[in-house]
Order: structure tokens, then sequence, then C-alpha cells
């Protein structure tokens, strides 16, 4: 492939919901421009995007997929993105690279919550937007439903560059508004043909609104027009394209990727009217504690965004990056700014979804893939000049759920460590935690479906076996009341025997004070180097576990009073008469079990309040307050009992429809309330009746 000028690439992510026909319409497209020779099957997993198995078994995208092609005079990077919510970081990473969002409407089922999801991702960045109303050659489709659909949810930018001809199985072409000429496609290809005499009046109504709503963004236009000077279809082209440049205009063409109709037409409007890299705004960058701007000019020093992490089998790791600005070779040497270590270029790529073809050099502005960087992350900003520059740009949502991962076999234990590592380099929505109290090792992720994948992932990638354990909750105990013991330590075996006896007095903290030691002996009845071995005893012992086997915190522990052997006492003596001290005072102190409270935030759609609300409170949660969002959505701030969460990713999602999220804090530790039974009982031991 050749490389291209900054003007003439076209960075296109494709969005949308599950099953609305993106990786298709990739096939299409790719048929088209006469890259393939047939349109491959999702179902039967031979199409160019979607190569892994776990894709192929669920015949669903999972990961971003760059596919680039050559249309007439142009370069397209096409970023199939998958559209589950489990696999919203792909669509994170591609927004943060696109320079065009086209969202891929099933004309069967319309606007739902993956596509306004995606929208609103891409509005809050105000990135550039147009819809391709697919499937218009299936049963009981109305593209003038789906058309009053799109302008209900997303306003009166919304316009149509097309109307359908025929309907159902029934359509075989589209008439085009800008131009007033239908192409028809019997045939299998394009055809140029006059406007059907059933469709003149409408599409001429159509037209004239279209134009109206194009030449209002240019001042001269409008005041020639209404003057009833009509400006040519060039003209119309060049300040519709200034507009979608600028989202405010949203151009809605229509097809059928499986027919392939009008597949074409949306390529051509692709490079007419979607903006090209050197047409988005400059980027605003920190250089040594000043502000300046930046842009995909080829004359400056390269500087590289990777957005994404590919381990390949045969190539190793690939980086996909995008050239913010300068032009990149083979053998260039670059600085990560996040790690400051220097790397090379040694071998650059593009890529056709799994398939890669060598390159000679990347424009800025285009996108392209490096293999085998030494220590290159996801998320890194790579510079070939300045080194003390500061820029964020990739944002990424955090995991909403959980699971505990142990190795299948013995053999496995080696191996799982840096599997899940790599897991997570090339999947930064997931992440890995090794929590000492509950003794476990958490993999988190988006939802069930990222998390089962990921770990099917992991053992076909690195052949490894992997299991998975429920999420511990880590609950505490506590002490309610003053108590006192006395902890003795005697035995005598021959020779130099055992002694220590400590009186400790223990008392409530406040909730998260931890623990305090006060040495209050007098009078040396306990020598001066035994008491830090006093306080070492019922530090362990507050670690072992109290009544119920749960860490014991928030107290205050005294040691009194106590006797000692000249000979026998030693700080192992003292250690254990502390421990004793402690476990016989704690009987007496009423000890209660404490579980973990977790500030929530859950976003909802208003219809789903009434039930989320109520799922809520059967979740022992407190509402704090409700705000509104956007897209009629409700933000839900409560309180809720750690243990309570463990599977809310999941139902959240059944409840809302899957359009509900939410963000989890640890609070506190709240006294579990009497009736309740801990959700998981102490580590190495069982819940005690």
């Amino acid at each position: 492939m050749k490389t291209y000028q900054t003007s003439h690439i076209r960075n296109v992510a494709l969005l949308g919901s599950p099953g609305s026909g993106k990786t298709t319409l990739v096939e299409a497209m790719l048929f088209r421009a006469g890259k393939i020779n047939r349109i491959g099957s999702v179902e039967a997993g031979t199409t160019v995007s979607d190569s892994s198995p776990e894709e192929h078994e669920t015949a669903s995208s999972q990961v971003l997929s760059l596919v680039a092609f050559e249309w007439e005079d142009h370069k397209i990077n096409l970023l199939d993105v998958p559209g589950s919510l489990d696999f919203a970081g792909e669509m994170f990473a591609t927004l943060a690279v696109a320079d065009l969002a086209i969202f891929v409407v099933d004309a069967t089922g319309g606007v739902d919550h993956g596509l306004l999801n995606a929208w609103r991702k891409a509005a809050e960045i105000n990135l550039p937007r147009m819809f391709f109303v697919n499937k218009l050659d299936r049963e009981f489709v109305s593209f003038d439903q789906v058309l009053n659909d799109l302008r209900d949810n997303f306003g009166s930018g919304v316009a149509p560059l097309e109307l359908p001809i025929g309907e159902g199985p029934d359509f075989h072409g589209i008439a085009d508004l800008l131009t007033d000429e239908a192409w028809i496609y019997d045939s299998g290809k394009a055809e140029k043909a006059e406007i059907p005499p059933e469709m003149e009046e409408q599409e001429k109504e159509v037209h004239e609104a279209l134009v109206e709503g194009i030449v209002v963004a240019d001042d001269d236009l409008l005041e020639s027009y209404l003057e009833g000077e009509v400006p040519d279809f060039d003209t119309l082209e060049s300040v519709l394209g200034q507009g979608v440049a600028n989202s405010s205009v949203f151009p809605v063409v229509c097809g059928s990727a499986t027919g392939p109709i009008a597949v074409d037409r949306l390529c051509n409007y692709i490079c007419e009217i979607g903006p090209s890299p050197a047409q988005r705004p400059e980027i605003t960058v920190e250089i040594g504690g000043g502000e300046t701007k930046l842009g995909p000019d080829n004359n400056s020093d390269a500087l590289l965004f990777v957005f994404k992490t590919i381990i390949d089998p045969y190539l190793g790791t690939l980086s996909l990056f995008k050239a913010l600005t300068g032009q990149v070779k083979p053998d260039t040497e670059l600085t990560n700014l996040r790690t400051e270590d220097r790397e090379r270029t040694k071998t650059l790529l593009t890529l056709q979804g799994s398939q890669s073809v060598d390159i000679n050099e990347v424009a800025a502005g285009d996108i392209a893939a490096v293999a085998k960087l030494s220590n290159t992350q996801t998320g890194d900003i790579l510079s070939a000049g300045v080194t003390n520059l500061k820029l964020s740009l990739l944002s990424l949502p955090r995991p909403m759920l959980s699971v505990g991962v142990v190795p299948r076999t013995r053999a496995d234990e080696d191996k799982l460590s840096q599997a899940l590592r790599r897991a997570c380099e090339e999947d930064p929505t997931l992440s890995l935690e090794r929590n000492e109290e509950t003794q476990q090792t958490l993999l988190s992720g988006l939802g069930e479906t990222h998390l089962r994948f990921s770990l099917k992932r992991i053992e076909r990638k690195f052949n490894v076996g992997v299991d998975t354990t429920d999420v511990r909750v880590p609950y505490r105990e506590t002490i309610t009341k003053v108590a006192t013991a006395e902890g003795k330590h005697k035995k005598q075996s021959g020779g130099h025997g055992q002694f220590g006896i400590a009186s400790v007095r223990i008392e409530p903290l406040g909730r998260g004070e931890g623990f305090e030691f006060l040495n209050e002996i007098t009078g040396g009845v306990i020598p001066r180097q035994y008491i830090p071995a006093v306080e070492a005893g019922i530090a362990e012992a507050m670690s072992d576990g109290g009544r119920v086997g749960y860490p014991v915190v928030d107290l205050q522990a005294a040691v009194y009073d106590g006797k000692h052997h000249s000979v026998d006492s030693s700080e192992f003596s003292f250690k254990m008469a502390g421990k004793l001290a402690f476990q016989g005072a704690l009987e007496s102190a009423n000890p209660v079990i404490l579980e973990p409270m977790s500030e929530v935030e859950v976003i909802i759609p208003e219809e789903s309040m009434g039930d989320v609300m109520g799922d809520l409170s059967g979740r022992r949660g407190i509402v704090q307050g409700t705000d509104s969002g956007d897209y009629n959505e409700r933000i839900i701030t409560a309180v809720v009992p750690t243990a309570e969460l463990v599977r809310y990713a999941i139902d959240l999602r059944s409840i809302t429809g899957g359009r509900g999220t939410f963000s989890a804090e640890h609070s506190r530790y709240e006294i579990l309330p009497a009736g309740i039974s801990p959700a998981t009982p102490p580590i190495g031991s069982e819940l005690q009746e």
C-alpha cells in the first residue's frame, strides 16, 4: 500500500449495537473496493475483522479491528468496534483516534441503548458523526420511521442524504438528494437512473429541505439562495463537509451490507464529506510548563499515540498507533514518555484484520501498527523529539465485575501470573489485584461476558489453565465494650522453661481508627524489653481472627500488669501471653462483625428508575440522592453493602436492558445487622453458627 498524504486519509470508527451489521459492512466495503472476492459470514467466522475463535464462537465482535483499504485516491482506516458494553474499552480507544464516527443503525430495530451509549461518548469529544441505516432489504422495515427515531434522539442536525428505492425485499437502490439522481443495484453494481415517478414529489420535498439546511450554515450562500440562486453540487458538498467536520450536521445514508447496496456510496461520502485528520482540531500539549497546540504536520518530529496492543502468535506484540504529527519510517528512534525508554520502529505494518502488510512510511494523521516494541503499553505516547511533553489521550471505563482466579493445575501455577499480566497489557480494561486480606488474586472487567471471553483468550493464547472462584468479601470484627483478661504462658521441660504473664485491657476505638497499644506497666513487673513482644502477640491474634475468624480492628489494647521470671521469661513467652490475654478479653468484649460499605453511582435510563431504586433497597442500600443526566438518564448515588455488589454488574444490566452502568468505591465499615449472615466465611475456616 502506498503512502497517502494527510488530506487523503480517513480514520473511521464503525459504531453501533451488537447485530447491527458493522462487521458485515466492513466486508461489503472491502468487496466493493476489490480487496476480497466475496462477503464473509459472521456466523461462519469467515469475515476479515472477526478473526479470533472466541468471536467465531459467538458470531460477534469482541476486539477492536483495524481494516485499512484504498478507495479511489484515498486511504480509509476502518476501525470495527464491538457493540457490547462488555467491550466498551475498545470503543473508548477508537474514539481517541477516529476522525469520523459512522453509526450503523439496524433498520429492523432503530435506536437502542447501544447506539445511544456510543453516541454519548462520541458527542462528549465533539467527534464528527454520520449514520448508515443498514438492513433495508429486510421484512417490515421503514426508513421514515428510523429517520424520525434518529431525529427524536439526536436533534435537528440529522440530515438524510439518500432515500431508499423500494421497501423490504424490494429495496434495490437509492435516490441521491444532493444530485437528484437515482442509483439502481439490480445488476449487482450501481447504475445511474432517473428518480422513480412515484418518488419524485417526496424526493423534491426532502431535497429542498436538505439544501435549506445546508445553506443556513454559510451566510453568503444563504443570501444567494434567498435571491433565487441554487448552489451547485460541489458547493453544497463543500459546505456539508464543513458542517460534518464541526459536528453540526449528521448525515444519514442508507443501504444493505449483505446486498451489497449503496455501500460504494458510503465509501464515496467518507472520502468526500468525511474530515481528514488535518481538518480536526489541534491537540493541546504541555511542554516545559507551557501549553502549545499540535496538528498532523509531516515536517514536525514524530509523535505517536498507542491506542491498542495486540499479542499476535506470529508477530509478537503489535502496537496500533496514530501518528499525531510527523512522519514515521522503519528504524525511527522514539522515546516512551511514560517510561523514558528508547524504542525503535523496526517493522511498520498496516492491517486488514488479522492480516498485515509491511509499509515503508506512515504519514501524519495516519493509523498503522509497529511490531515488537519492548516496553510500550496502550495509552503511551512515543516521541522522536521533545521528551518533556505531557499529553493524555485515553480514558478507559472502570471495571465493574471481579472474579477470583486460580491455576487449574500445579503445572499452571508458574505460567498464570505472567499470562494474566500479558492479558492486561493487551486489554487495559482488565485489572489484576492481589487482595492479601482475602488471599485472592482478582481479575476485574467490564462485565460477565468480558471476563468469560478474556479468560478463554488467556487459556488459548498463553496455554495456561485457569479456574475462577467467587470473590470473598473482606469482613472484619471489632469490639463494643471494655474487657480485661490475663494471659499466662508457662512450660517446663528441663533446662530453661517458658514463663510470661500479661494482664491486658481492650476497649473499642472509632470506626477506621485501627489499632493502638498502650504500655501501662509500672514497677518493672514486665521488663521493658518484653513489652513489644506483648504488643506483637496481640497484633498477631487480631490478624488471626476474632470470635468468628475475621481480622479484628478498631480497638485499643493496654498491658497494665504481669509477672516475669528472671531465667525462664523470654520474648516468645510474653508474645504468647499477650496473644492469650487478648483472646480471653475478646470473649467478654461483645465482639461484632463489620461489613464493608461502598459508595455507588448508578447511571440508568429514566424508565428504569423505579426498578433500580427498589433493587437497591432490596440490597440494603441507602440512597443519598438522585440527579438528571443526559439523554433522559438518571444518576443515583447510594451507600450499599459491598457484599451486595458482587454480581451487581450482571443484575443491573438485566434490570435496565443493558443500559445501566455503575461505579463503586469503598466507603467505610459498619456493623453487620443481626440476622444477616456474612456472604463469605473466614479464610481457612467455616462460618460458625
